[in-house]
């Protein structure tokens, strides 16, 4: 078993290497303030007033610049069977980890995050960009207190059995796929919504319902 590199009882801010905005990681330090990098992520902290606790990765993306700033924090981890997100989350004990700079540039990339995520759906991720947030249902349910008329888009990753209560578009014990059903740009209609999921579901939302989901995420 892996061990932990960083232990908090509170959220964590983890930064990667794609593109971002410092609003976008503002907004996540304000609700995890303990920081950390995930590899080049760490290139993106230089000089910012908080410096993180931990870059994790196998740092063959940092530069020279990064590695001075950070040479007492780094954690390499070598072996390539995983990427740099892979290797934090296993190594972040967290009840829930805000992720910045994983949704923005590459789509690969993007995809590799999400490919991630799915795999270890025991570990409570929130992926931040500019527009929107998308989390994973946690063990098999979620209860999401949201505004009503809040866009709400449902996304399978492998095959996932749904069942919803609160939305303009219910599904009804409907089994989606990524390649045969999903619900894109659904909408609230009651201020709580349940969502039952047996298989990884992916849940987007506009960043503004940040606060609602690390609620619903910290609570499943």
């Amino acid at each position: 078993m892996t061990r932990p590199v960083v232990h908090k009882s509170e959220p964590v801010t983890l930064v990667g290497a794609g593109v971002f905005n410092a609003d976008d990681l503002t907004l996540a330090l304000k609700h995890a303030p303990s920081l950390v990098a995930a590899d080049g992520g760490g290139n993106a902290l230089v000089g910012h007033v908080q410096a993180p606790l931990a870059v994790i990765g196998d740092l063959d993306s940092l530069t020279n610049k990064a590695r001075a700033a950070f040479s007492k924090v780094m954690h390499h981890v070598g072996e390539q069977d995983t990427t740099d997100f892979e290797k934090c989350l296993t190594r972040i004990a967290a009840p829930v980890i805000l992720a910045v700079g994983f949704t923005g540039g590459r789509l690969d990339h993007t995809l590799s995050a999400l490919n991630t995520m799915a795999r270890h759906r025991d570990r409570p991720v929130i992926l931040i960009g500019p527009d929107d947030i998308s989390f994973l249902v946690p063990h098999s349910k979620i209860t999401l207190d949201l505004p009503v008329a809040t866009r709400l888009s449902l996304m399978p990753l492998a095959d996932a059995r749904v069942d919803t209560k609160g939305l303009r578009w219910e599904i009804r014990d409907t089994a989606l796929h990524p390649v045969r059903a999903a619900s894109i740009s659904n909408e609230t209609t009651a201020p709580q919504v349940d969502i039952h999921a047996m298989g990884p579901l992916l849940i987007t939302l506009p960043q503004a319902a940040l606060v609602a989901a690390i609620t619903a995420v910290r609570a499943g």
